[in-house]
């Protein structure tokens, strides 16, 4: 029904991708979404030895025989115990053929990648390194605009502008992400030229995914002007759910906190038990605009049943225009 260069390469159902999200994407979500026909991607950092990582695989494919990936990213790291090279080390050794990396340029990775013949997507938020990341050799590249969780770019453009002129400027597959949580938003990545998408801050709100039920609820109630750009002022911006935490790191950067200052805010340990114990008041949490159209918390597959059933829908009904 929705055939496009990301199924063919990727040899999954629909070309649709779950956002990959530190200690979240974890076997327990990778396995139902490579069974709806989706991808979805383990992330590597999250995992502090290779033993843990092929342990995790391991659980991955004893609920699924579909195609999943392994993110490894390439960020600065304010702490570096393993490198990128190790950790692509451990992809190729698990098998799993399909590598997605973000952050820097993937250039000085690009022939350990290549000799592996590892199918490479490479994430990013700007069309110059879109561009950058063709001309290295990345197999697909995938672009989020500024409405996404996450790390959208400093430009802060867009995903209607930013994805037509990503895909003018490049010539492999472009899976488009910012923005998109169902069937009517998948087809217009789709007729911007997108082979496929990429959806984060809605596939949170599922049965399956291990974060507390009081941030489920939260995203159910929140409107869309509920996020907020944060670590700007670092050149690192961030897009995170608005709680008191997030609003007093905003009015720190306005009064020109320095890194020292942000640190213990911004650093991650508050939130990465909050996502399990439900401390939505304390941490600072990833989250699209998108989630002021969350209205329930569905099961994986019957979400992505009712995102491909509604672009279907919506593909006729543009089509009798």
């Amino acid at each position: 029904m929705f055939e496009t260069k990301m199924t063919e390469m990727l040899g999954i159902k629909y070309p649709i991708q779950c956002g990959t999200m530190h200690g979240l994407t974890t076997a327990e979500v990778v396995g139902p979404f490579a069974n709806a026909g989706c991808l979805c991607c383990l992330p590597s950092a999250y995992y502090e030895t290779k033993e843990e990582l092929l342990e995790e695989v391991e659980k991955v494919r004893d609920q699924t025989d579909q195609p999943f990936g392994i993110n490894v990213g390439l960020f600065p790291e304010m702490r570096i115990t393993v490198t990128a090279e190790e950790r692509i080390d451990w992809v190729i050794e698990s098998g799993v053929k399909i590598l997605e990396t973000a952050g820097r340029s993937p250039e000085p990775h690009r022939k350990q990648i290549s000799d592996a013949g590892l199918i490479h997507i490479h994430k990013c938020a700007r069309v110059r390194d879109a561009i950058k990341a063709e001309k290295v050799g990345a197999d697909i590249v995938s672009v989020v605009g500024t409405e996404c969780g996450g790390h959208p770019s400093m430009e802060e453009v867009g995903f209607i502008v930013l994805i037509p002129a990503a895909i003018d400027a490049t010539t492999i597959p472009l899976i488009a992400g910012g923005g998109i949580c169902d069937g009517r938003s998948m087809v217009a990545a789709l007729a911007l030229g997108a082979a496929g998408v990429n959806i984060g801050t809605r596939f949170m709100a599922t049965r399956e995914f291990p974060i507390h039920q009081g941030f489920k609820d939260m995203l159910v109630n929140f409107d869309e002007k509920e996020t907020l750009l944060v670590m700007k002022s670092l050149r690192n911006p961030s897009r995170v759910l608005r709680n008191p935490w997030s609003t007093k790191i905003v009015e720190m950067e306005k009064q020109g906190a320095s890194l020292d200052e942000l640190g213990p805010m911004i650093s991650g340990n508050v939130s990465r038990l909050g996502w399990r114990e439900g401390t939505v008041e304390e941490g600072m949490y990833p989250g699209g605009q998108v989630v002021g159209r969350i209205h329930d918390i569905p099961s994986i597959s019957d979400l992505v049943k009712r995102i491909v059933d509604e672009a279907a829908e919506t593909k006729e009904r543009i089509a009798r225009l």
